[in-house]
């Protein structure tokens, strides 16, 4: 699988970005009743998820073919 327009580097850049982006605008959102904090907390959780799966080694890539 290859890289597609943007490199890991700048996805990275960017899932950081909005990580902090949410905690701003979720904690607003929170304290005026628009969003539960269940919620903020969720959405921002799987976008930390997403970052930390980013950040691991790919797994081997195993040869599954029957020798011949």
């Amino acid at each position: 699988m290859g890289e597609g327009r943007f490199n890991t580097k700048q996805k990275l850049a960017e899932l950081k970005r909005e990580i902090g982006f949410r905690r701003r605008v979720y904690s607003r959102l929170v304290e005026t009743g628009g969003m539960k904090q269940a919620d903020a907390e969720y959405r921002i959780a799987v976008i930390e998820e997403i970052v930390r799966d980013y950040l691991q080694p790919p797994p081997p890539q195993l040869d599954l073919c029957e020798p011949s």
